[in-house]
This record gives C-alpha cells, sequence and structure tokens, in this order.
C-alpha cells in the first residue's frame, strides 16, 4: 500500500489534471464527500486516501467512457 505521503502526490496530480484538462470534471471534485470522512474530529489515514484517490480516478474513467477524451493512466 502506498504511503499518505505518496497518496497525497496521487491526489494532487489528478486533482491538478483534472482542473488543467478538464475542468468541467471540476464541480464534482468539490462535491465529493469522501475527501475527509464526516465525523467530529475527523482522521485522515491511508484508507482514506486510497478511496478518495479511487473516487477521483473512477470519476476520470467514466468521463473517458462516456465522452471517449483519451484519458489514460
Amino acid at each position: 500500500m502506498k504511503t499518505e505521503s505518496e497518496l497525497n502526490d496521487e491526489i494532487l496530480k489528478i486533482t491538478m489534471l483534472i482542473h488543467e484538462k478538464f475542468p468541467e470534471l471540476s464541480k464534482y471534485v468539490e462535491e465529493m464527500p469522501i475527501s475527509v470522512p464526516d465525523v467530529v474530529n475527523p482522521a485522515v489515514n491511508q484508507k482514506n486516501l486510497q478511496d478518495y484517490y479511487d473516487s477521483l480516478l473512477a470519476l476520470l474513467k467514466k468521463y473517458n467512457t462516456n465522452h471517449n477524451r483519451g484519458i489514460t493512466e
């Protein structure tokens, strides 16, 4: 499993890709509720970061499937 630092780097990269190349998806990134758990004192851990990264990747893949934009991992 990737470290928290590696996951943060990957999340930053995919988020920047979305904002720069696919700005029409930015509104969905901002609406994603899983970026931080909905609890009083949320803990950011590897699982939460991996889940968030996976959801960003799924968003891009779904967009690619529906719009044939040539997105690769």
